[in-house]
């Protein structure tokens, strides 16, 4: 992929098929901006017209988006009773269920069983997997990695999401005060150890992450300065939650998000351009499995 110096970067949409306005600026920024990738959602409520859009676009990397929290399950309810609430959805109280992971058999069983649904789902829709991640970066939980892990590689899986954003990194994209460089503190021995799996079993990982800290608030300015922040000779993905509008669903689930200055980022000629003259080189996850 060019000179071992070189920039390289991901440009990757989560929450693909979760609504109609996500799709549709995920589809546009493929064609018309800078988006290389998407992770859907498999079970999500617009994952069919995703995929319909998905296979016109053959060169946009799709991966998995693996969802345990803010959504349903793939499988019935009644077969992931520990992982759902009263309402069928997954629980919100990560910590708790967290715990359950760790300690109780019986609800790995079932978690096991709902990553291996969504991974069969993603390949019964006949897409070449590109990568995986979880939502809400869920498989830094070790028990969700491993599965992730130990379940993915029966589907192909080369790729996964490593979501490691620097103090320094979230400073370039605009964060302030001392949270970003507690978080990095706070999660450097989960994020060293899930590095050390994914080499171990040789998949290919980002070297670096940028929007952690600025979730759902990306802009064209933050994007500028990001890339100017990129370093040479690793790869570093981007992230972004874009939408064409706020949809009634999207502002439900994630009403302080900005998905519409999100997807004009990925649309920006100035972003085009500067990736022009920097000879920045954008890519997929399968683009970059060479190196």
């Amino acid at each position: 992929m060019g000179r071992s110096d070189a920039r390289r970067v991901i440009f990757n949409a989560d929450d693909f098929g979760l609504d109609l306005a996500v799709n549709e600026a995920v589809e546009s920024a493929y064609r018309l901006g800078v988006l290389t990738t998407a992770s859907l959602m498999v079970a999500a409520p617009a994952a069919e017209d995703a995929v319909c859009r998905a296979k016109a676009l053959p060169e946009l990397g799709v991966g998995l988006h693996l969802t345990l929290v803010d959504g349903a399950p793939m499988l019935p309810a009644r077969q992931v009773p520990d992982l759902v609430d009263a309402d069928g959805r997954f629980a919100a109280d990560l910590w708790l269920r967290g715990l359950r992971y760790f300690f109780l058999p019986r609800v790995r069983k079932q978690l096991a069983a709902e990553i291996r649904a969504q991974f069969a789902a993603f390949a019964d829709f006949g897409l070449s997997l590109d990568h995986a991640n979880a939502h809400k970066h869920l498989h830094l939980h070790p028990t969700v990695l491993r599965l992730m892990l130990d379940i993915g590689q029966d589907f192909g899986l080369r790729a996964v999401r490593l979501p490691l954003e620097t103090w320094y990194a979230a400073r370039c994209g605009g964060a302030q005060g001392v949270a970003p460089a507690f978080w990095a503190f706070f999660l450097r021995p989960w994020l060293a150890r899930m590095r050390r799996q994914l080499d171990r079993r040789q998949l290919l990982h980002n070297d670096g992450l940028y929007g952690l800290d600025a979730t759902g608030h990306m802009n064209t300015a933050r994007l500028l300065r990001m890339l100017h922040c990129l370093p040479s000779g690793g790869l570093t993905e981007i992230y972004f939650h874009p939408a064409t509008r706020q949809s009634p669903l999207l502002q439900q689930l994630m009403p302080d998000y900005e998905p519409q200055a999100e997807y004009a980022a990925l649309l920006s000629l100035e972003v085009g351009q500067y990736l022009h003259d920097q000879a920045i080189v954008k890519g997929r996850f399968s683009d970059f499995a060479s190196r």
